[in-house]
Parts: C-alpha cells; structure tokens; sequence
C-alpha cells in the first residue's frame, strides 16, 4: 500500500472524466488499497481516483468515526429517487484543502456499482455516506464541490490556492 500525492484545485486533471474500469484484477485491489490509505492519512472520508491522477472510475469512502468501514465503488452510478428531496452539507475536499463550502444535494439516491471482483451491487445510502459518494462521483464526471458555488467565490479559493503551492 501507497500513500499518494493528492492533487489540488486547479489542476486540470481533476476536470478530467474517468474511463470505465474494466479489468478487475489484482492492480485494481492494489489501488483500491492506496486509495484508502491515501484518504486515511490526510483525514479525508471519501478519494476518487481522479484526485491522485488515475484515471479510472473508482471511489472509496469510510463515514466511520474508527475509519474501520472502507466502502469502494468501481463505476459508480447514481439515480436520485425523490428530486424534491435535498439538502445541504458543508463540504470539504482532500483537492480543496481548508475550504468548506455548503452544497445542496438530494437527499435519498440509489448508488449501482461494481465490487472489486466486477460483480453488480446497488445501495440506497442513507445521511452522509450518500453525500460522500455523490461528491466523489462528480469528480469522475470532472466535476468538482467548487461548481456548486458562486464564481466569484471560486476565483477566491482558485486564487489562495495557487498561492499556496508558490
């Protein structure tokens, strides 16, 4: 197991869309595997693939207060079940660090997706988790929390961020 560079806004390979995983093999456990370690030590509760520039649609999440319930996703998708059911979060992310913005979200989804060995599993996630997986689903898409926010707020975070990395 790995412990990756995580890249950060704005890095043009988080606007980037994943490619469908299709081979479930031993190198997909292993980055399942670092995905959960890279998340673990930066105190994160969810990681896309995308964020540490694999492009492949992979996501893990862990809500748990011990970090002892590692959920992953291999091409994840989502159905939202009662679209006037939403509400708001204040999130972070591991590509945003120190920022939270409050983004609204809905509420009750449906998550299908593939385990590590390719087999069809569906959730209906309930509170956070469904959050999480929405969130890191959107960064497969290249999509990132920023796009729920006002651009001028985006220009601000776009802005101290790359003064940070000077």
């Amino acid at each position: 197991m790995t412990i990756r560079k995580i890249l950060t806004f704005p890095d043009p390979k988080l606007r980037e869309v994943a490619k469908e995983v299709t081979n479930f093999d031993s190198n997909l456990k292993e980055l399942a595997n670092d995905l959960l370690e890279t998340m673990y030590e930066f105190k994160g509760i969810g990681l896309a693939a995308i964020q540490i520039g694999v492009n492949k649609r992979i996501i893990v999440a862990d809500i748990s207060d011990e970090k002892q319930e590692p959920h992953i996703f291999v091409n994840p998708k989502i159905k939202v079940l009662n679209e006037n059911k939403k509400g708001g979060y204040d999130e972070g992310c591991l590509s945003i660090p120190g920022f939270y913005e409050e983004v609204i979200r809905p509420t009750q989804v449906e998550i299908s997706f593939q385990n590590l060995s390719g087999e069809n599993e569906k959730i209906i996630p309930e509170g956070l988790l469904g959050v999480v997986v929405q969130h890191e689903t959107d960064h497969l898409d290249g999509k990132l929390m920023v796009d729920y926010i006002s651009s001028v707020k985006r220009q601000r975070i776009r802005s101290k961020l790359l003064k940070l990395k000077k």
